[in-house]
This record gives C-alpha cells, structure tokens and sequence, in this order.
C-alpha cells in the first residue's frame, strides 16, 4: 500500500502522537512556537482594535419614534387571508401545523355547511392559534400552505410582558375585511365550488 502521508511542505494539519496536539506537517516536535508579527503586546493589540472603533461613524436607529422600514420579504406576523367575497382560505387541513418545526402552531379544523359556510372547501380552520413564544419565523408554513391562506407581514412588533398575550388567536390573526367583502358565515358568491375560486385566483395571478 502506498504511503499516504503528506509531504514536508503540505499546510494540512496532522495529530501529533502525544497529548493530542495538533502540528503542521513539516514542524519537528517540541519545537518552539513561531513568534508574533507585531512588537505590541497581545492586550495592547486588542486596546487598539477598540480605538480605531472610536472614529468610525455611528449609526443611530430612532426607534421608535422612526419606524424601522424592513425588507419586502420580511418575515414578520402571520395573517389568515381571504377569498374577495370574505370566505376564509384557510381549510382546516394542518400541514402548516405538521410543517412547523417549533410546534407553534395549533388548528383544529370544522366543516361547512350550507346554513354556515365559512370557506368555499369542506371544511376550515374552526380553531387558529401560533405561540409566538416558540415561533421562529422560518416561513415553512406557509409554503406548506395548500390555498395560500397563510401569509406573514411586516409587522415584527410583538413584544409583550404577558405570556398569555403572545398567543395569538384566529380572530387576531385573519385579514381585515376589505371593501366588496361580507363577513362570514356566507354562502360562495364567486362559484358553485370550491375549484371556482382557486380557477379566478390563478386568473388573476396571471393578469397581474
């Protein structure tokens, strides 16, 4: 077998056979160390990086009284969305919740009926709760989000100093109703199913 060992001018590094130490190849064992670039101290060295510091210009953030503006993509509070009549687009199905790494997420999903239809689908998200204590904002939910329903904004100003607070309900977290929508329960204004609906938002999308 051919010998695998590296050449005297390799920069790799090889364990050294006592103490577990870690030599360069090359080096001779016991050797003494290589010897600092710099005349100064090595606390005078470190003295020096905090002085330069010293006449460096200083960014100030006036926050709050000057909202901080985040980036488009910013990955901040989650909100429910709606179809444009007000049905919710949320349909109970839980892969958000199976997809969250932090198990933040809690859903319990109902079904619609004709005389309470809160969704164009089967069913819906009856109950919506994220714990923001656990949330880490890693977005995985709504990309498992089947309708789109789950969105997340740019609103990051969740601190609170009660914990209860920090876990955010359906009724906190779904999108206001804009002009042209009624608040649910409703029967479907835009089609006799549910394929109407995701139909027209593609349409849409592809106008846009």
């Amino acid at each position: 077998m051919p010998d695998q060992s590296p050449t005297s001018g390799s920069t790799e590094l090889t364990r050294a056979a006592r103490g577990g130490e870690v030599e360069r190849v090359g080096q001779r064992p016991g050797s003494a160390p290589a010897g600092r670039r710099s005349l100064l101290p090595a606390p005078g060295q470190g003295f020096g990086v905090t002085f330069a510091q010293m006449f460096r210009r200083v960014t100030t953030e006036e926050y709050p009284e000057v909202p901080k503006v985040t980036k488009p993509r910013y990955h901040g509070r989650h909100v429910l969305n709606r179809h444009p009549d007000g049905l919710e687009k949320c349909v109970g199905c839980e892969l958000c919740a199976w997809a969250c790494p932090a198990d933040a997420i809690y859903v319990e999903g109902g079904d619609n009926t004709e005389d309470a239809r809160f969704s164009p689908g089967e069913r819906y998200g009856r109950v919506y709760q994220i714990n923001y204590l656990r949330c880490i904002f890693c977005g995985l939910c709504i990309e498992a989000c089947p309708t789109r329903s789950l969105t997340m904004s740019n609103d990051f100003e969740l601190a609170d100093d009660n914990r209860q607070d920090l876990i955010f309900t359906k009724e906190q977290l779904m999108a206001p109703l804009l002009p042209g929508m009624e608040a649910p329960p409703h029967a479907m204004r835009l089609g006799d199913d549910e394929k109407d609906y995701y139909l027209a938002a593609t349409q849409r999308g592809e106008q846009a």
